[in-house]
Formats: C-alpha cells, sequence, structure tokens
C-alpha cells in the first residue's frame, strides 16, 4: 500500500542552507573596509553601512552573488574616497571578488544525510538565488545534485518565483515545504503562497534578508537547530497538513 504524503515536494535553499557562503561575503566586507580605511577614518564614515546602501541599489541591476557585490565594492570605494583611491587597490578589490567565486564549498554539518532521508520519502528541488555561473559551480562541486529531481537558480526568490516552479510541478502551494536560512527568501513568500516553511538560521546574515513578515508564532514555519532535526521537523509539517 502507498502511503499518502500530505506534503508532495520539499523544496531547499543552497547559500547558507546547504553550505557555507556568507562567511566568505562577510570576510570580503572587512577586507574592503581595510583597503578603503587606508583613505578614510572609518571612525568617521558608515562604510558598512554605505557599501550595504550601494549593494541594495545595485541588486535590480546586477542580480545577487559575487560579481554584483565586486561592482558594489569599486563604486563604493570610488565614492568613498572620492575618486582617491589607486588603481592598484581597485585591482585588489576584483581579487577579492574573484577569490569569493572561487571559494571552497563546504557543506553544513549533517546536510548531506538529512537531505538524503528527505529525498527518500519526498521529491526534492533545489531553489538557489544568485549569480548563475556560480551557483552552477557550487552545486556541481557540492555532490549533493543527484538527489534534486530539479536544480533551479533564480534572481530573485519572491512569490511568483516559487508559484512558477510549483505549477511545473503540479503542486498546489499547500502540499510544498521550503527549507532554508532566509525568512526573508526561503520561508516568507512561500508562507505567503500558502505552503510550508522550515528555517535553519544560520549565525550570519546579510542585513538584506534580514527583513521580512514572518511572524515569530507563524504555524505553518518550524524554526529548527540543525539538519540532524529536519526530518522530524518535516513529519510535524505534514502532521498539521493533514489536520
Amino acid at each position: 500500500m502507498t502511503t499518502h504524503h500530505p506534503i508532495g515536494l520539499v523544496g531547499f535553499d543552497g547559500d547558507d542552507t546547504l553550505w557555507r557562503s556568507e562567511d566568505y561575503y562577510q570576510a570580503a566586507h572587512g577586507e574592503f573596509e581595510a583597503v578603503v580605511g587606508n583613505y578614510i577614518d572609518l571612525a568617521d564614515v558608515r562604510v558598512h553601512d554605505r557599501l550595504l546602501e550601494v549593494e541594495r541599489r545595485n541588486i535590480a541591476l546586477f542580480g545577487y552573488g559575487a560579481k554584483g557585490m565586486t561592482l558594489s565594492m569599486i563604486e563604493a570605494a570610488i565614492v568613498l574616497t572620492d575618486e582617491r583611491i589607486s588603481a592598484g587597490d581597485l585591482h585588489r578589490l576584483v581579487a577579492l571578488g574573484k577569490r569569493v567565486l572561487q571559494h571552497p564549498v563546504e557543506l553544513l554539518p549533517g546536510i548531506r544525510a538529512a537531505v538524503e532521508a528527505v529525498a527518500a520519502v519526498h521529491p526534492v528541488v533545489l531553489i538557489t538565488k544568485g549569480d548563475l555561473f556560480h551557483q552552477e559551480a557550487k552545486v556541481a562541486r557540492s555532490g549533493l545534485s543527484d538527489l534534486f529531481q530539479r536544480i533551479e537558480i533564480v534572481s530573485e526568490k519572491d512569490p511568483a518565483c516559487y508559484a512558477r516552479v510549483l505549477r511545473e510541478f503540479g503542486q498546489p502551494a499547500g502540499g510544498f515545504a521550503m527549507v532554508g536560512n532566509s525568512l526573508r527568501s526561503d520561508i516568507d513568500p512561500v508562507i505567503r503562497l500558502g505552503g510550508w516553511g522550515i528555517h535553519i538560521p544560520y549565525h550570519v546574515t546579510w542585513a538584506h534578508e534580514a527583513e521580512h513578515a514572518v511572524q515569530a508564532d507563524e504555524p505553518r514555519c518550524l524554526a529548527i537547530d540543525s539538519a540532524a532535526d529536519l526530518p522530524e521537523a518535516l513529519a510535524e509539517i505534514e502532521r498539521r497538513a493533514a489536520a
């Protein structure tokens, strides 16, 4: 007899859910401040905030990821130093961006076993946003691609993006659960569609991802501490979905 599962599709985020990512961006931001600090007094200028402002403004043009970050660092450095920054230091910022693009893919603890456990019961899809080349390379190097029925690399994670994926799978939103570290990108839009979320917080989050409308007591979202808790969290969501 086939067991009926109220959750017919499970989505996984990539960066900071399956593998480390934000650590590399935070390190790059620190090095950016060290370069710019040769020209200005870091104590007097909100360097981190100014860089974030430029990055946010540029998302619509460059999208997410290391290439957009690199161009934003160059632009912010030119503005912050009143165009005094040297070509040599601009080259250092380009090299910084290249290092982020080439960083190793380090899976988070227990994630492969957790994805395997979920994939043994449910169809799973990877839905990750960012630069196409970089994300494709990370998925390939992760060794996880064989577990996913489909890999979706998208420019933005909003309700329309998730609705398209669900339509293509013939899956109603009420039978979809999304696993991720970002309430803004992974949980909020899915809940708005009528789906379910499993939030695995990461120890560091980009400020842009911290803006969301998910309430702490949201019944369609479960927060867990680690990948090891994922199968039980999914079982609880199935109980709620069945009810």
